[in-house]
């Protein structure tokens, strides 16, 4: 096969490193820029400078294609801040159906979602002062009225919040038509600002932490107690359950209160409805980590409750990520995959501006998940040097742990070429190399080797039929290699378990826009 094969082809453009690179069509780049949008500032890029791009490119997409794209965002990666600029921008760019009013009624889901898209819709529009809010689009005012009438008092009421623009504004701005007269009433009230308050475990803690006790005791009893009585009324949900791990077990719950959460935490329908994308259980996981165990065993111990209730709530944790990427075809005992997280400098950015997880740990997250699926596998991290570890199969949060107290091994450049030369070098025949990544790779060691020419070479002479699968954590609109099945190379963007579906459809013959043009709308 010395002469009979397909080149390299040539880079067409270099990345934010400076390397050689490939761009992406224009549908690739923004499902990838969407499905990795954070909206805040990264290592590579501003938020206005993502905003701008994305801006730029639902006008060169078709304007179908957005729609869909930006429902996916919202009911499938459970995104809630970009679908609404999806829905902004159409809006800007399509006239003559009713294609953004079915969208912007579909992609609010939350009350506090019409205020965000109105917000956006202000600074998009170049408003600002006295005239924030000014006309709507006609589409977008219709889309806002159909979305009123989803909710009911208690939602109204929930995520009636200050802010630049209120429930009580928009609602004099788009005059929703009420279904009925309950309905009617509740406008009425929203617009009177007397919605009462409702019931909430915020409200009820809220009013607790404002209260004075005699002594720290006392207090922790009284918050025991209010922790116990909210476990007890179902009313956590399963994210306020995922938040607040590390304070009920500070608040030293009985053993039975906390049976119900982890049992909650660990069952697989409570996991599929909650939505949690995988790093939420990795964020947990490490506040719970963080507790003082031994003073906090130590006062159950006296109070005769179990001795190592953290360990309990770890192993739910445990439990509730092994419930994602339950199966996933293409990856049976005999397939060979290299699970390959890049934990370079440009990967340590938090995944938004309130989170502690860095876009590294996601990769890690989703390689532990996928390496707890595939019984014959190859994990590592790579940085200026590539190296393997090895870990037991099973424990995907324990794992991560692992990787993560190991990433300065290996440096914090981005030569994720030396992945696959590792593989040519040994003449190791794969099935599959995932990659997780911001795909700025570069050489830094200037031998004057890359991705793209180690990929060809390796399916060239020892594997011909392995796929490399860059699942991009970043979206900044190029990659390595070109993503082209003949190349065997295939894209996959984003931070959510729903990477997987994507993963099944490229298996099948698919691309990563599969899931996306399936979705009816």
């Amino acid at each position: 096969m010395r002469f009979n094969y397909t080149p390299v082809p040539a880079a067409t453009a270099v990345n934010h490193a400076g390397a050689p690179a490939y761009v992406l069509t224009p549908a690739l780049e923004l499902y990838a820029a969407v499905a990795t949008a954070g909206l805040q500032d990264q290592f590579y890029e501003k938020a206005d400078t993502r905003l701008a791009r994305l801006r730029h490119l639902v006008a060169h997409n078709d304007a179908r294609f957005v729609a869909q794209l930006a429902v996916y965002a919202r009911e499938k990666l459970h995104l809630r801040s970009v679908p609404l600029v999806l829905a902004v921008e159409l809006a800007r760019q399509h006239r003559g159906t009713s294609l953004v009013s079915r969208l912007v009624a579909r992609v609010v889901q939350r009350p506090d979602e019409i205020t965000e898209l109105l917000a956006y819709y202000a600074a998009a529009n170049g408003r600002s002062g006295s005239k924030t809010l000014g006309r709507l689009s006609k589409q977008v005012q219709k889309g806002l009225a159909l979305a009123f009438n989803k909710f009911d008092g208690y939602q109204l009421a929930k995520y009636n919040r200050a802010g630049a623009v209120r429930l009580r504004d928009a609602l004099f701005l788009v005059h929703p038509r009420p279904h009925d007269d309950a309905r009617q009433a509740l406008f009425d009230q929203l617009a009177a600002d007397t919605l009462p308050t409702p019931y909430t475990w915020e409200t009820e803690l809220s009013a607790l932490g404002q209260a004075s006790f005699a002594t720290d005791e006392a207090r922790t009893a009284a918050f025991r107690q209010q922790w116990t009585e909210l476990i007890d009324s179902g009313k956590l949900g399963y994210m306020a359950l995922l938040r607040n791990l590390r304070n009920i077990l500070e608040a030293q719950v009985p053993a039975e209160a906390l049976g119900r959460v982890c049992a909650t935490l660990a069952d697989a329908r409570q996991v599929a409805r909650s939505k949690q994308l995988p790093f939420r259980f990795l964020a947990a996981y490490r506040e719970v980590l963080a507790l003082k165990t031994g003073v906090l065993t130590s006062a159950l111990t006296a109070l005769g409750l179990q001795p190592n209730p953290a360990a309990q709530v770890l192993a739910a944790l445990e439990t509730a990520i092994g419930h994602s990427a339950a199966n996933l075809p293409g990856f049976c005992p005999e397939t060979r995959v290299v699970v390959a997280c890049d934990v370079s400098g440009s990967m340590q950015q938090p995944v938004s501006a309130r989170s502690k997880v860095l876009l590294y740990d996601v990769g890690l997250v989703l390689g532990m998940l996928l390496q707890s699926r595939c019984p014959n596998v190859v994990t590592g991290i790579f940085g200026n040097i590539w190296k393997r570890i090895t870990l037991p199969a099973g424990p995907v949060l324990r794992n991560v742990q692992e990787l993560y107290k190991r990433e300065g091994e290996v440096g914090y450049s981005t030569n994720g070429y030396l992945v696959i030369e590792d593989l040519r070098r040994r003449r190791e025949v794969v099935d599959k190399v995932l990659l997780f990544t911001d795909c700025q790779l570069w050489n830094t060691h200037l031998n004057g080797t890359s991705m793209a020419q180690e990929w060809a070479s390796y399916r060239r002479t020892v594997a011909p039929h392995a796929r490399l699968y860059l699942f991009d954590l970043a979206g900044h609109g190029t990659t390595p290699v070109q993503v082209q099945p003949e190349h065997g190379a295939y894209l996959l963007a984003g931070w959510s378990d729903k990477l997987f579906d994507v993963l099944t459809a490229l298996e099948n013959g698919g691309s990563a826009l599969t899931e996306i043009e399936q979705i009816d709308f």
